[in-house]
C-alpha cells in the first residue's frame, strides 16, 4: 500500500510540474511554483524501510530529480532550448525522474576509444555477475581483513550504481528510442582526477551538479569579481560542486542509517575537491614540462580514491552496521538482475 501511494505522489508531482508549473515564465515565479515538490521529493525517501531502495531513491529523487526541477526553473540543462527539451509528458518524466542524460556532442570526451555496442552488450551482464560473486564473497568476510572488505565495498558501489543506472538506460532506450550517454566509462582506467571526476564516475551526477553547481557559482564570482581574479571563479565552482556533493551524499546517508550526520562524507568530497583544484593548478605551471605517465598516475589516481573513501566514506555506513542490510538486499538484486538480463542477452 505504501508503494501505490509513494508512486501515487510521484505521479501527481510530475503531473503538476508538467502541465502547470512549465506554463509559468521561466525563472524566480516558477522556481517558486516547485518548491513544493522540491520538498515532497526530499522527504519521499523516509517512507521507504529498505536501505537499498532508500538510498536509490534518495539519489535518484531527493538529489538528481530536484537538481533537474532547478534547471527546469530556468530552462537550462536538460531543458534548455538547445539541448532538445521533452517533448512530450512521459519523455519529462523519464529526463527528470530517471538517471539518465539524452546523448548530445561529447564536451568531455574519455582519452579512450569509443566502445563498440556488442562490447557494451557483453559488459553489463558481465558486471552482474561479477557484483553478485562480489556480494556473495562478503558471505565470508569475518575471515577477510576489514581493508580487503573496505575495497570490496568500492567495487560494489561502483558495480552496483553502473547497473542499476544502466538498467534505467535499457528500459528508457526501448521505449522511447533515444540514445543516451553511458552512467559511467570505466573509472579502474582514471589517469588524474580531473579524469576520474570529470569524464568517468558517476556521469550522471557530475552532469547535474555541472549545471546547477559549477556553472552559476563560475558565473557569479567571475562578475563578482575583479578580472585579475578570473583564474579564482573556475576553482570556487569546483569547491563550491564538491561541497553540494558532500552535503547532498550526507543526506542519503542520513536516508540509509537514520544516523545523525558525522559529516565525514562531506569532508571526503571536500578533500577531493581541494586536490582536484591543486593537480589543475599544477597542470597548468607544468604544461609540456612534465607528465607522468598513466601506468603511474592511473594506480595513483584509483589508489587515492580508495584509500580515501575506506577512511571517510565507507565508516558512516558500516558503523551502524547499514551495510550487512544492505549487503542482503544486494543479492536480491544481483538475481533480479541475472534473470531479466538471461531474457535479454541469453545466457553467458
Amino acid at each position: 500500500m505504501m508503494i501505490k501511494v509513494w508512486f501515487s505522489i510521484l505521479a501527481l508531482s510530475l503531473s503538476y510540474c508538467y502541465f502547470i508549473a512549465s506554463n509559468l515564465p521561466k525563472g524566480t515565479f516558477r522556481l517558486l511554483s516547485l518548491l513544493p515538490i522540491i520538498s515532497v521529493f526530499t522527504i519521499l525517501p523516509l517512507y521507504l524501510s529498505s536501505p537499498f531502495l532508500t538510498g536509490l531513491s534518495g539519489l535518484v529523487l531527493t538529489w538528481l530529480a530536484n537538481f533537474k526541477l532547478l534547471l527546469f526553473a530556468f530552462d537550462q540543462g536538460p531543458f534548455s532550448p538547445s539541448n532538445d527539451p521533452p517533448k512530450s509528458f512521459l519523455h519529462f518524466i523519464f529526463i527528470t525522474c530517471l538517471p539518465i542524460k539524452i546523448k548530445q556532442n561529447n564536451n568531455h570526451p574519455s582519452p579512450d576509444k569509443p566502445k563498440s555496442p556488442s562490447r557494451l552488450a557483453l559488459m553489463y551482464p558481465t558486471k552482474v555477475v561479477l557484483l553478485a560473486a562480489l556480494v556473495c564473497l562478503l558471505d565470508y568476510k569475518r575471515n577477510l581483513h576489514p581493508k580487503i572488505v573496505l575495497c570490496i565495498y568500492c567495487l560494489n558501489l561502483y558495480l552496483l550504481l553502473d547497473v542499476a543506472f544502466g538498467l534505467c538506460n535499457f528500459a528508457v532506450r526501448a521505449l522511447l528510442g533515444i540514445e543516451l550517454e553511458s552512467p559511467s566509462d570505466e573509472p579502474y582506467f582514471s589517469s588524474s582526477l580531473q579524469d576520474f571526476w570529470g569524464r568517468r564516475w558517476n556521469l550522471m551526477v557530475t552532469n547535474a551538479l555541472r549545471h546547477a553547481v559549477y556553472k552559476p557559482v563560475r558565473s557569479y564570482v567571475g562578475k563578482a569579481l575583479p578580472r585579475r581574479w578570473d583564474p579564482l571563479a573556475p576553482m570556487m565552482g569546483l569547491m563550491a560542486a564538491f561541497l553540494v556533493s558532500g552535503l547532498m551524499h550526507e543526506l542519503i546517508f542520513y536516508y540509509v542509517t537514520r544516523v545523525t550526520p558525522t559529516w565525514e562524507v562531506t569532508w571526503f568530497f571536500v578533500l577531493h575537491g581541494a586536490c582536484l583544484v591543486g593537480e589543475l593548478g599544477l597542470k597548468r605551471r607544468l604544461t609540456g614540462k612534465f607528465r607522468l605517465h598513466r601506468t603511474v598516475s592511473g594506480p595513483l589516481t584509483v589508489g587515492f580514491v580508495a584509500a580515501t573513501a575506506m577512511w571517510l566514506f565507507f565508516p558512516p555506513v558500516v558503523r551502524p552496521g547499514t551495510d550487512v542490510r544492505v549487503i542482503e538486499e544486494c543479492k536480491i538484486f544481483t538475481e533480479f538482475v541475472k534473470s531479466k538480463s538471461k531474457l535479454v542477452f541469453g545466457e553467458f
